[in-house]
């Protein structure tokens, strides 16, 4: 599966940074982690900035800086000691953005991509205003814009917070107008959007990427299954009719050249009937979804995201053979260590563990991906394998080592 490079006309771009410099990241998270990881090897330098010590990016980088985001003058010294700027998540303060470019340090992706990511409405007006198709939406400013929208615009319908909403959080179903005041308190009576709810057949995404001479590449469209409003499985390539991937790939690329993104960039669709699209939301990074990508593909989707913020060529996207990931979540640790002996079994189930030192229910501790001939091949072993974690015989331990009974 080849995705051709197109490229938008870009009249001038600053010289590449090559292996010795050093790449800034803020944010501290598993993304962080494997864009070190795809550094290092690349022989490039990592720096991370976050208010965690000992975080899973901080374990794997070159130098760990640990201050609050707010923090002005930490955020300026940590600019001018690095070569290059990204992110491992688009909530961070927009002055970052603002001091990398005060400095002369280029920021990648700029500050306005995450400006439109960070805010639901920002982004789904973004959509409209691009002549992207979305699901019909509402802003929604107090309790009677809610129940208002509910008899005139559409219900059922999803009442999401406008700002910090990721992996369900922020959001509530409403099913009938009599809903409206206990949805209103569930989101904390703040700005928000309504949204129609979209009849879809899959969940799918594209993760794409910009380079600085504005050539875009893309991996294809993605099936994402979620469970709890978490991502449960990916599975690559979607099972999807090839113009459905047509029109995804040219709606992202619209996306990123409107933004004038650099970087990787995922995008979130709804699929409907007759390989209908609607964007769902993006996120301007390596994404959950594109993991599986680090065995798959040619290039990762932590290398592409490299090459992009230090002005490289980008990598090819084609996929080496059909995979899945499944996500392992802090649940898996409930009655003790999982049963790592039992998964090392599988012999095409690569293991990646985030560095987490607290496994809660709901965190992401990590994720299995497996490659095979075909996509359900890979998907039946995925799911033994993590199956294979909660067998009965796997170690019972308490965080400190000591055996615990078995409930």
């Amino acid at each position: 599966m080849t995705h051709p490079t197109t490229q938008s006309p870009i009249t001038h771009h600053p010289s590449p940074l090559l292996p010795g410099s050093t790449v800034g990241v803020f944010g501290s998270g598993q993304l962080g982690r494997m864009l070190a990881l795809a550094a290092r090897r690349m022989g490039y330098h990592i720096a991370v900035f976050s208010p965690d010590a000992d975080s899973p990016t901080g374990q794997v980088a070159d130098r760990e800086v640990v201050a609050d985001y707010m923090d002005a003058d930490a955020v300026r010294a940590f600019v001018r000691s690095v070569d290059a700027v990204t992110y491992e998540f688009e909530n961070v303060p927009a002055h970052v953005a603002m001091i990398a470019a005060e400095e002369g340090v280029p920021a990648r992706p700029r500050g306005r991509v995450l400006r439109t990511a960070q805010n639901r409405l920002r982004e789904k007006t973004f959509f409209a205003e691009a002549g992207l198709p979305v699901a019909s939406f509402v802003p929604i400013r107090s309790l009677a814009d809610l129940s208002a929208a509910l008899e005139t615009i559409c219900v059922p319908a999803i009442l999401k917070t406008a700002a910090f909403g990721y992996d369900g959080k922020g959001q509530v179903r409403i099913a009938h107008p009599s809903q409206a005041a206990d949805a209103w308190r569930a989101i904390g009576e703040q700005e928000a959007i309504l949204e129609c709810v979209v009849d879809f057949e899959k969940e799918v995404s594209m993760v794409a990427a910009r380079g600085v001479d504005g050539s875009f590449v893309h991996y294809g469209l993605i099936e994402n299954r979620h469970a709890n409003h978490i991502l449960d499985v990916s599975i690559a390539p979607a099972a999807v009719d090839k113009i459905a991937e047509v029109h995804a790939a040219r709606f992202a690329k619209i996306v990123m050249e409107k933004l004038d993104a650099v970087g990787v960039l995922c995008v979130e669709f709804f699929l409907c009937k007759e390989n209908r699209l609607f964007l769902n939301e993006i996120a301007p990074r390596p994404h959950n979804s594109g993991h599986l990508t680090i065995e798959a593909a040619v290039t990762s989707q932590f290398e592409q995201q490299l090459r992009a913020v230090c002005g490289l060529p980008l990598g090819s996207t084609e996929f080496v053979r059909p995979a899945v990931m499944v996500n392992l979540l802090g649940d898996l640790w409930a009655d003790g260590k999982p049963n790592w002996a039992a998964l090392a079994a599988f012999p095409t189930a690569k293991l990646h563990l985030y560095g987490k030192a607290e496994a809660r229910p709901g965190r992401k501790m990590g994720h299995i991906t497996v490659t095979a001939a075909t996509a359900d091949a890979a998907l039946s072993t995925a799911l033994a394998a993590r199956a294979a974690l909660t067998a009965d015989d796997r170690q019972r331990t308490t965080d400190d080592g000591r055996p615990k009974a078995a409930r």
